[in-house]
């Protein structure tokens, strides 16, 4: 029982299963799920971030336990990395100015977010690229799509000082 449950979990449902760019399609879920439950159902950022908590704290258990029979330990089907990853400049995107966002100005931010997040999943600079291949455990798992995320931050809070300057 538990052992499906996290492997439903891991995959985010079996989407992590397409055979196809699992690791794009996991980040679009996440883009998409996030805007309904803030832009939607207007759920609480304080609920939110519980619930990202929990996952992230949880999903170390989940991957471990998916993995441990494995040769591969970072396999494609894996996305809830994906998940937590791209979920952190869209939350602290959220959270930002204690504003209220229009829903047209967050499709941009989220579509921004989802696109710098796959190109540094993809690209992996350092530390990114230092989790990847350091740690072939949950913890790298986990860990590159973490930093992947906050580059995403780094970026869009460099571009906001720029412009600053230059408009």
């Amino acid at each position: 029982m538990i052992k499906t449950f996290n492997s439903y979990f891991v995959t985010l449902l079996g989407l992590g299963k397409i055979k196809f760019i699992p690791g794009t399609i996991g980040s679009l879920a996440t883009v998409i799920i996030l805007y309904v439950i803030f832009h939607i159902f207007n759920v609480s950022s304080n609920f939110v971030l519980l619930s990202l908590v929990v996952i992230f704290i949880y999903s170390f258990y989940a991957v471990s336990s998916y993995i441990k029979d494995n040769k591969n330990k970072d396999p494609r089907e894996i996305v809830i990395d994906e998940l937590i990853g791209q979920a952190i400049p869209i939350y602290s995107y959220e959270i930002s100015h204690g504003t209220e966002k229009s829903p047209d100005e967050a499709i941009i931010f989220y579509c921004i977010c989802f696109i710098l997040f796959r190109f540094f999943d993809i690209v992996k600079p350092f530390p990114v690229s230092f989790f990847d291949k350091n740690f072939k455990n949950s913890f790298g798992v986990i860990m590159d799509d973490v930093c992947a995320g906050l580059y995403v931050i780094l970026s869009l809070i460099c571009f906001m000082i720029l412009s600053s300057y230059f408009i």
